[in-house]
């Protein structure tokens, strides 16, 4: 069965066809189906298996080309990948090696242009609206299509000046020869490589054809939107002079205007009745939102209550709000009180509070091909592989840790509470807020050293103070111990296990979190949801959070159910939600909460339950009626500048920042990650490189200590007494990672 002609290879195209691979000295040379596409060459056992099985790719732009004989030739890049290739005939690989040659020159110059495109970016002016952008990528995309084509130009003359003169050279030689033997050898080699210039000239021809054709479509195109962006400049020049003219009369009719009107001529009645109605008119948006998200949950349906449980003001409602509201009052009239009366003793002796810093350099703009990491990393433990410093943020995992505390106030009225299932509500809220930092952090945190610490002390700003070590090398663990003035501590114990699949990366926190509060004697344990970082390979990078949690109360056995539903597009219901059902020992409910993880959360008051109807899945669901739904956490905003700055929050920003008194072992005095904030990542790589081999080095140490004491029992005594100490002296250092910490900390001051 006769095969049909391959293609003439054009620059751009993709090219198809058969080769045999060399595979191994059993089955030697096999027939696969090969691929050249966008700079990578692919290979399939049959035509079939295009869509769904790649046996193996090789990127052009860094491999080397090589001709063995008339069909054999080499493809390599260094010695990762080989392939050892055979074309039917002489013709059929020079077929291959022009098509190869043409895609290897592509793909180098599309390596060099995404080099040096984070260069060019901040020096293009910024486009008015969206339709200006997408004006300006479709004109820089036409402009690099036709630079392409230029270089594919430049290609193919460089084949045709060399198939040409090789050509003449045979034909010179032909007519020197005398009639004979030598003259049928002599013509089937003047045949070749006349085949072998023809081959080139199409190439070449197709080329200077496509060119000319987007040349001619685009010019047309560029004309009339250079017309159309004329008339847009004269349109926005007579409308700003239009507002030049309102602003002036706006600004003299509010000279003008002396006169109040009767409402706002009692100022304490008219800032009443101004904040009532506004706060009415919100509280109404709330609501319009609150039940809007409860409209299908997958479990249960919130419900106005019946007007009647409202007119119960004497009891239920009157006993609902003091409960929440009264601590809360009580502090804010003791502040108010103290800062209006002069009597009150003023803490003039006191220190004024540190100013901590509000910007960390910008996030500077490197290219990294994410796809040339990330493939060989499908399956693996995400701790053990190795990430340059363009995937992470300059903050450690103890870091983010810490970072848990953000809404500390949360857990300050907790500890106020009287009533155990309102302080369910409150510890709820707080787990929930601590995801509100993760909705735009794409970067990964540094993986902490083994003996790394985190001493967060805010004990004059906040009243708390926080301590993190990390505790365990493999599996990486950490341990987080938090105390407040306000009468609770927390304190996790967090492993994590990470999984890249290819699409998206799961990570999965292994450990628990504990919360303790004095004045109650109330002790809360719960764990985290899976984090999923999805379009690891193509497209944005987000984030999603998704499980179930349960607060339990283990003094009263009271609990909280908490859902967070994982993204889907076909969903109705708004992204990011939580719901969750705050039941006692009995489960019987008593309060619903309601929100997202990266805005706010709300609670209601559980005044009737009832059984509603089957939902979607055959599930009976639960129908509450609730009183009105009162907002209980809402996120900080960012920053200005957060999106160069790593969108950092507030507290994020303050966490690095340099301290004098802490430990040797602060994860502030990490070198590697003190150079990546100062925009310094070639050399924050060389050094994580460093710290890391160091680590592994100081673990096979100790690998064979350990096998070493337990074959001497008396010399396991002696070593255990030399390593208790965690930071030890360079001359006692046998390779733990808290001396390796300590060692590191002192090299990063002659960065």
């Amino acid at each position: 069965m006769s095969e049909p002609k391959p293609p003439t290879p054009t620059p751009g195209d993709t090219y198809k066809g058969w080769l045999f691979k060399w595979t191994n000295y059993i089955k030697g040379y096999q027939r696969r189906w090969f691929v050249l596409s966008n700079g990578l060459l692919s290979y399939y056992r049959t035509q079939a298996e295009m869509g769904h099985t790649c046996r193996g790719t090789i990127n052009l732009a860094t491999a080397n080309i090589a001709v063995e004989d008339s069909c054999n030739f080499v493809i390599s890049n260094g010695g990762a990948q080989t392939y050892h290739l055979k074309a039917s005939s002489e013709v059929e690989r020079q077929r291959w090696i022009t098509a190869l040659e043409l895609a290897k020159a592509k793909a180098v110059r599309m390596q060099a242009e995404s080099d040096d495109s984070g260069d060019e970016c901040p020096a293009a002016p910024a486009s008015s609206g969206q339709g200006g952008g997408c004006r300006n990528s479709e004109v820089q995309s036409t402009l690099r299509t036709l630079s392409s084509k230029v270089e594919d130009l430049t290609t193919c003359n460089d084949l045709i000046v060399k198939h040409g003169s090789a050509l003449q050279r045979s034909l010179s030689e032909l007519e020197g020869i005398r009639v004979g033997a030598d003259m049928g050898e002599k013509i089937r080699q003047v045949t070749e490589r006349a085949t072998l210039f023809r081959i080139t000239s199409n190439a070449m021809i197709n080329a200077c054809r496509d060119f000319l054709s987007l040349a001619q479509n685009h010019s047309k195109r560029w004309q009339k939107a250079l017309q159309t962006e004329r008339d847009q400049r004269i349109r926005l020049e007579e409308t700003l002079e239009q507002l030049a003219k309102q602003h002036n009369h706006l600004e003299r009719a509010f000279r003008g205007a002396t006169v109040l009107p009767p409402s706002f001529s009692n100022p304490t009645l008219g800032s009443k009745g101004g904040v009532s109605g506004k706060g009415d008119a919100s509280d109404e948006d709330d609501d319009n939102e609150f039940f809007d998200a409860m409209e299908d949950p997958a479990e249960f349906i919130t419900v106005p209550a019946d007007p009647k449980y409202h007119r119960r003001s004497g009891s239920n409602v009157s006993g609902l709000s003091s409960e929440i509201g009264m601590d809360d009052q009580s502090a804010n009239f003791d502040e108010l009180s103290l800062a209006s009366n002069p009597e009150s003793p003023q803490p003039l002796e006191l220190e004024p509070v540190r100013q901590r810093r509000t910007r960390i350099p910008d996030k500077p703009n490197y290219y990294l091909n994410l796809w040339s990491i990330m493939k060989n990393c499908i399956g693996k433990e995400l701790s053990k592989i190795p990430m340059p410093v363009n995937f992470n943020e300059p903050l450690s995992m103890l870091q983010r840790l810490s970072e848990d505390l953000e809404y500390y106030e949360i857990l300050d009225k907790a500890a106020k509470c009287q009533n155990s299932l309102e302080q369910m509500c409150y510890v709820a809220a707080f787990t929930v807020s601590s995801y509100s930092t993760t909705v735009h952090r794409t970067g990964k945190p540094f993986n902490p050293l083994l003996g790394e610490t985190f001493e967060l002390d805010r004990l004059r700003e906040c009243g708390y103070r926080s301590l993190c070590e990390q505790v365990s090398h493999h599996p990486p663990a950490a341990a987080h111990h938090a105390i407040s003035e306000k009468g609770w501590t927390l304190r996790q114990e967090i492993a994590l296990a990470s999984k890249f699949r290819g699409k998206y990366l799961s990570i999965m926190p292994l450990g628990s979190i504990q919360c303790l509060f004095d004045k109650s004697n109330s002790h809360y344990s719960w764990k985290k949801v899976t984090t999923t970082v999805h379009n690891i390979i193509v497209g944005k990078l987000w984030i999603d959070q998704s499980g179930e949690i349960d607060v339990v109360n283990h003094k009263t056995g009271d609990r909280c159910h908490l859902k967070f539903a994982p993204y889907s597009y076909f969903s109705r219901d708004v992204p990011r939600k939580v719901t969750g059902v705050v039941t006692d020992k009995d489960g019987k409910a008593h309060y619903v909460l309601s929100g997202t993880w990266d805005e706010k959360m709300e609670f209601s008051r559980i005044m009737q339950s009832s059984k509603g109807e089957n939902g979607t899945e055959g599930k009976q669901r639960t129908v509450y009626q609730t009183l009105k739904a009162k907002e209980i956490w809402r996120k900080n905003p960012l920053p200005e500048g957060a999106e160069t700055m790593y969108f950092f929050s507030t507290l994020a920003l303050t966490l690095n920042e340099p301290e004098d008194g802490v430990a040797p072992t602060d994860s502030r005095r990490r070198p590697d990650q003190r150079l990546m904030e100062d925009g310094r990542w070639d050399e924050a790589n060389a050094e994580k490189q460093r710290l890391e081999e160091k680590q592994r080095t100081a673990r096979r140490e100790r690998e064979r200590e350990a096998v070493k004491a337990a074959s001497s029992p008396e010399e396991a005594i002696t070593e255990d007494s030399i390593n208790d100490s965690p930071l030890k002296t360079d001359a006692q250092e046998t390779g733990t990672e808290a001396s390796e910490v300590s060692d590191e900390s002192k090299y990063h001051f002659t960065v």
